[in-house]
């Protein structure tokens, strides 16, 4: 251990040449530079924002919700069955249809009751908009006091009006109360959000968003343990600008009000394309990677935390495509897109899933297997519903 840990700090990696761990131990009387050990009251920190949420969703994001008239949407539970649930458990969405016709044939099933099932057994699983819409108030009042507060300290402080003060006498830069605070609320509330997401109903982003957040928590400590607080706060803060705009929005959707919810969502997208595309590259980019390469020069942890920042870039240029997308089928329907991570499905959607051919074979096998189909039909879809999945042609 006492090798993997030297291994793991080599000073010629986490710290610039001729600076050693010993030169950061001792500072002035009544100073301090920050340590790793620091970093030790985050994983009770976030187990207490854990339980803040807890409470703000039950006894004010609730209350509000009822007060909206957002309602918990009761969704057809589908009838125990440990075939069909065995299958479900190994594939999590809807068997192709050569699969659905042998299910038919083993439960002596219409393929058509077989095909609800798995609808209902994926609906009943997915949080209702009341509990989406808690959630995101959550997040929305987190990360506007967050915005808020960051905006206040780096408002006085001087690397937000020179960026180059991130990189002077570095690493001998003293740690403030305040910037310790802004960081260590910042990255417990990430780690909360990792616990949360293993308490809270699966989405099919689930693997997406955890690996999101242990890259968020990753990339803020390794700053603070090299000591780049300065330009990470800078960084926290040009993200923490457009992410309370968006949950605003959702919580906007979920109420149905949705002309507040595209006014948001197009202050949203632009303070995203400005914020991302524009000040993070121009402004954080150019100050990690021009001004303190002239400062200090670069080292390996150097190349490691503006790498990370790079590819942080390249994720804005993905999600502002996505974005602008969104904005687009937006002013093509007149509406923004809902959140379709976790929406309840209906049985028109998932029938047109299936190839026309795939659906006529099976309708013939309902006749066949079924003397009476579903709504009255003998087992073929009516013309209302052909024309429903097919349009007038």
């Amino acid at each position: 251990m006492a090798a993997l840990s030297a291994w793991f700090w080599n000073e010629r990696f986490w710290l610039p040449h001729n600076v050693t761990w010993a030169d950061l131990a001792d500072p002035a009387p009544g100073l301090e530079y920050p340590k790793a050990g620091h970093l030790l009251p985050v994983l009770p920190l976030a187990l207490g924002i854990f339980v803040v949420r807890i409470f703000f969703e039950r006894c004010i994001a609730g209350p509000c919700a009822s007060i909206l008239q957002i309602q918990t949407e009761v969704s057809r539970r589908a009838q125990p069955n440990a075939v069909l649930e065995k299958v479900f458990t190994s594939i999590t969405k809807s068997p192709e249809s050569r699969h659905l016709q042998g299910l038919s044939k083993q439960l002596d099933w219409d393929v058509r009751k077989v095909q609800r099932w798995f609808r209902h057994r994926r609906n009943q699983d997915k949080p209702s908009t009341q509990t989406k819409f808690c959630e995101s108030m959550w997040r929305f009042t987190f990360y506007l006091c967050i915005f808020i507060y960051g905006v206040g300290f780096l408002w006085q402080s001087s690397w937000m009006w020179d960026t180059r003060q991130c990189w002077f006498n570095y690493p001998y830069q003293v740690l403030t109360p305040g910037l310790y605070y802004y960081y260590i609320t910042e990255l417990a509330f990430y780690w909360s959000l990792m616990f949360s997401q293993f308490t809270d109903i699966k989405r099919k982003d689930f693997l997406i968003m955890f690996v999101h957040h242990l890259a968020t928590v990753s990339l803020i400590s390794f700053s603070y343990v090299n000591n780049m607080v300065r330009v990470g706060s800078l960084v926290m803060c040009v993200h923490d600008a457009s992410d309370f705009l968006l949950e605003a929005a959702k919580l906007a959707n979920y109420a149905k009000y949705q002309r507040l919810c595209d006014a948001v969502f197009v202050v949203f997208g632009m303070v995203f394309f400005g914020t991302r595309l524009i000040i993070y590259p121009f402004w954080i980019l150019n100050t990690t990677l021009f001004e303190s390469w002239e400062i200090i020069g670069p080292y390996p942890s150097w190349w490691l935390f503006n790498c990370l920042l790079l590819v942080l870039q390249i994720l804005h240029i993905i999600w502002s495509y996505l974005i602008a997308r969104i904005a687009f089928k937006a002013i093509m329907r007149g509406k923004v897109s809902k959140d379709d991570r976790s929406d309840i499905e209906s049985s028109s959607e998932e029938e047109t899933e299936m190839p026309a051919k795939d659906r006529l074979k099976m309708a013939a096998r309902n006749n066949a297997v079924s003397p009476k189909g579903e709504n009255g039909t003998n087992g073929h879809y009516s013309s209302k519903s052909w024309n429903q999945n097919h349009g007038d042609s």
